[in-house]
């Protein structure tokens, strides 16, 4: 039996445990096989129909599934209306930088488009022998349930999908698969159906993020998107702030820029779907989603938030505190108030809509996150400030009781789970980038192992919301640009952490199973005993590049774990921030690399203690005085990066030369000190912070 620290999200799809996968060495679900059961056989193959297939979102998802279906030889027939303007040429050249231009002439080859007048099915469309309808017609519900009965009496049993922003199933007649924007990159679709279905499982064999919620209004990602543009609009009503200017608050303490994006998505479209979502919330729950009158003006003008040649004043100004605090309880409060009403209705898994909110929406921290660093008594006082600046929405829908769980795993383990069979344990990672939360949920996860007992432990990815490892989160080192202090506590923390997975376990495996990890992802898995990776995973240290100097033992752990032969590819891996393939980095970074089903195998007989064959790379804990920095390396792309070079040398000298015991703490001040550097204030990182909050 599998015991977890909380249910897996996998579990959620109908794929059971990922320790499962580790112990039956393959994937709950292959991609040819669920391919047949969606599609045909080869020789009878059937087609996916997109209707609306030139819309913004029915020619973004007609790349982004005709990309991965090409290759199995489903084609996708996109429908719509003569005379439309063509959506799906329009996003030809993204492909071509993506595939190439072959592949990409060899995707489109396999869209067929079909015109159609809305009352009667094409002729031709039978001869591809539709067995799955992705529906993206406008949000108007009469029309949509002709076009499903239409579907249905020209292809009986064919499946049907509608990508509807807000209208629940109950309503439609069908099951929901609503897609992210943007459509052709963001990989997140909201799925409303009983029970998982092929359909569900063919999109997470084909790489994409199916989230499983509940039949309610506006499902998940539009009560917070939706939600956070009213909240905005309200505070604008309030007080005139442009809107621009709302947005630089907005971003700065949630994330998104709500009224940018509507602009972006398309005002037209945007400002009908966010009008119609909050509308019919409106109608089920109340005051607190009631559209504003910039709302139903601009859903019928389909006017942009920002005027054409906008461009900001010269002259700017900041709220000071008490308005700051204000400006929180206008966009927190309205924010946590309906965060409440997903939770009481169980709209999702907590790690799910906190998800959304991060991959989705472009919280910065998922709303469950925020709620949980604010902590239950001071989210319920935000929403009661709000009430008293709003008193209408103190008449809907809140559920204040719903923070009482706060301490429980399902709250305190967003991004981190933890799952054993009573000898051997699986840590699965479910945020893509590395933050102070991400190393909080894994240092529960090892202490929850020691208490049940657990000597040996995998590493890795979920398998479902993450999908590679790209990093530290950049904006946990804000604070470290002013104060050497916080990159100490930041670097010293985070390396103890990394620590454990070494010292803590009789066998630690950590397994790389998404396209990239780099930084100090890589950083923290490099601390495993054994560092397993399929091998077409791209491995980088890109510190350089921004520039940083690596704060979780980046500088002297992987020196010390490897021959003096093989140093100098880790010297050009951190001086010049390329990436390298898996497969090149055996012996020297990792320790194998393979298909996914044999790396998966290997991982398994490693953690369960049987013969695997690899030889352990040892950290050697004395001194290293034998490193040579005499090595041919790319010219730097610019000062910054050549400035970082020398730091990182200095680094690396001074990491090596000294002890283990004391190289933590000899990398922790060099990388504090460099983050306090006019060079680094110069790079990404200070960049990002002045334009994000130097509002």
């Amino acid at each position: 039996m599998i015991k977890s620290m909380r249910q897996s999200t996998l579990q959620t799809l109908g794929l059971g445990t990922v320790l499962e996968i580790f112990k039956n060495g393959k994937l709950p679900v292959e991609s040819g096989e669920i391919i047949e059961q969606v599609f045909g056989r080869p020789d009878e193959r059937g087609c996916l129909v997109i209707s609306g297939a030139n819309g913004i979102v029915g020619a973004g998802k007609a790349m982004q599934l005709g990309s991965r279906l090409e290759p199995f030889n489903v084609p996708v027939v996109g429908i719509d209306f003569p005379g439309v303007p063509d959506g799906i040429n329009r996003k030809y050249q993204g492909l071509v930088g993506t595939f190439g231009k072959k592949g990409a002439d060899r995707i489109m080859a396999n869209v067929i488009r079909l015109s159609y007048d809305g009352g009667n099915l094409p002729k031709k469309l039978k001869e591809f022998k539709p067995r799955f309808l992705l529906e993206a017609i406008p949000e108007i519900l009469d029309i949509k349930k002709n076009h499903y009965e239409l579907f249905r009496k020209n292809f009986p049993g064919i499946e049907i999908r509608s990508v509807t922003s807000g209208f629940p199933g109950s309503e439609l007649g069908v099951t929901i698969a609503h897609p992210a924007f943007p459509h052709e990159i963001n990989k997140i679709w909201e799925i409303v159906e009983p029970e998982p279905s092929d359909i569900t499982k063919l999109l997470w064999a084909l790489g994409l993020v199916p989230i499983p919620v509940s039949d309610n209004w506006s499902f998940v990602l539009d009560v917070l998107f939706c939600g956070i543009t009213l909240a905005a609009l309200r505070y604008h009503e309030t007080t005139n702030m442009p809107f621009w200017k709302i947005d630089k608050y907005v971003r700065k303490f949630i994330g998104p820029n709500p009224f940018r994006a509507h602009d972006a998505i398309g005002a037209a479209g945007a400002n009908f779907l966010t009008w119609s979502c909050l509308h019919h919330l409106s109608n089920a729950y109340g005051q607190l989603f009631e559209p504003t009158a910039y709302v139903v003006e601009r859903k019928e003008s389909g006017q942009n938030w920002y005027p054409l040649n906008h461009f900001r004043p010269l002259v700017n100004w900041s709220l000071n505190d008490k308005e700051q605090d204000e400006f929180l309880s206008w966009i927190q409060g309205p924010l946590f108030q309906m965060a409440s009403l997903l939770l009481y209705e169980r709209r999702s898994h907590l790690s799910h809509i906190n998800a959304i909110g991060e991959l989705c929406a472009q919280f910065t921290n998922g709303v469950i996150a925020d709620m949980r660093r604010t902590g239950p008594n001071s989210t319920i006082k935000r929403v009661e400030s709000y009430h008293k600046l709003y008193p209408e929405a103190a008449k809907a829908s809140w559920f204040p009781d719903v923070f009482e769980k706060m301490d429980e795993p399902d709250w305190q383990q967003l991004y981190v789970n933890a799952e054993h069979d009573g000898s051997t344990g699986v840590i699965t990672i479910g945020r893509e980038s590395y933050n102070s939360d991400v190393d909080s949920e894994l240092n529960r996860a090892i202490d929850w192992f020691h208490a049940e007992g657990i000597k040996n432990v995998i590493v890795t990815g979920d398998f479902h919301l993450s999908t590679q490892m790209v990093g530290a989160d950049t904006r946990d080192f804000f604070p470290a640009l002013k104060r050497v202090e916080e990159g100490i506590r930041i670097s010293s923390s985070w390396s103890k952490t990394a620590r454990r997975l070494h010292d803590e376990f009789k066998v630690s495996v950590g397994y790389i199973n998404g396209k990239r990890c780099l930084g100090g992802f890589l950083e923290l898995l490099m601390h495993c005993h054994y560092l397993i990776s399929v091998e077409d995973a791209r491995l980088g240290m890109p510190e350089v590049t921004l520039p940083v100097v690596p704060g979780m033992e980046g500088c002297h752990w992987s020196f010390r774990k490897t021959n003096n032969e093989n140093r100098d590819k880790i010297l050009k891996l951190l001086l010049e921030g390329e990436q390298v393939s898996a497969k090149d980095a055996v012996g020297w970074l990792i320790d194998y690399a393979g298909s996914l089903t044999d790396s998966l195998q290997i991982v398994w007989k490693i953690a369960a203690g049987k013969d695997h064959g690899l030889l352990k790379r040892d950290v050697k804990e004395d001194a290293l005085n034998e490193i040579s920095f005499d090595i041919k390396l790319q010219p730097a792309d610019n000062p910054g990066m050549e400035v970082a070079r020398n730091a990182i040398i200095e680094t690396i000298r001074d990491a090596c030369s000294t002890d283990l015991v004391n190289a933590l703490s000899t990398q922790a001040k060099h990388s504090a000190e460099f983050m306090i550097s006019d060079t680094c204030k110069k790079g990404r990182i200070g960049t990002e912070f002045k334009r994000l909050m130097d509002v």
